[in-house]
């Protein structure tokens, strides 16, 4: 699953990387929660260009009474996306890409989770496969997003059997290309992305709580 991550990277680079638009800004974040914000790029309708924008993290369908349901909705399970009613219209019409350069896994010992940061070997940022909507039962329109999980690679098998849906640049563009509808294509793009470019290393327990937001929150520890 994922339930904690980080994006540090200068929006800048993130608009130029995904080819994106944005009049929001961002600054460094070491620890994102559900319910946060959280920033997403996807395609404007009836248009080839991209916007990078801000999400409310925790979908909550068009449908739904409630935006509390958002609490349980932060993750979407891949193998089930083209069915379940609150995420196959998503599939098919508002996909977006998360943005992150890392995120957080615990792992128990003994009587202590043990918190491990996981990123690319070379530290650049990626994108997590998410679908979007828009909620407007409070008056105001809110945008919300969740983050596709896929089974574990090797790297995070170790951890958990579940790992974020992470997105090569090929596959990103894929994944936001408002002419593929059909889910064939789409879900052959959310398979365990290649351990062999990834790493994971031991950080401080501050991570625990989503109230720790600094650059300790990354610094590797020694392994016991």
């Amino acid at each position: 699953m994922c339930g904690r991550y980080t994006l540090r990277t200068h929006l800048n680079q993130l608009l130029q990387l995904y080819a994106a638009q944005s009049q929001v800004e961002w600054e460094p974040r070491y620890n994102i929660a559900p319910t946060q914000q959280v920033a997403a790029v996807r395609s404007i309708p009836d248009s080839t260009s991209r916007e990078l924008v801000l999400l409310r993290w925790g979908l909550v369908p068009a449908w739904a009474d409630d935006l509390k349901i958002g609490n349980h909705m932060i993750n979407a399970r891949a193998e089930t996306l083209a069915e379940k009613p609150s995420f196959k219209t998503a599939l098919r019409r508002r996909r977006c890409l998360v943005l992150a350069d890392g995120f957080y896994e615990w792992r128990q010992e003994g009587k202590i989770k043990q918190p491990l940061f996981t990123r690319m070997k070379d530290a650049k940022p990626f994108a997590f496969a998410g679908l979007w909507e828009r909620w407007t039962k409070s008056g105001t329109p809110i945008e919300t997003c969740t983050i596709i999980t896929t089974s574990a690679n090797t790297l995070m098998s170790e951890l958990h059997d579940r790992m974020p849906a992470i997105l090569s640049q090929a596959a990103a563009d894929v994944w936001l290309d408002q002419d593929i509808e059909q889910p064939e294509p789409l879900l052959s793009l959310l398979g365990p992305y290649p351990d062999d470019e990834m790493e994971a290393y031991p950080v401080s327990t501050l991570v625990n709580s989503p109230k720790n937001e600094s650059s300790e929150c990354i610094v590797p520890i020694a392994s016991k």
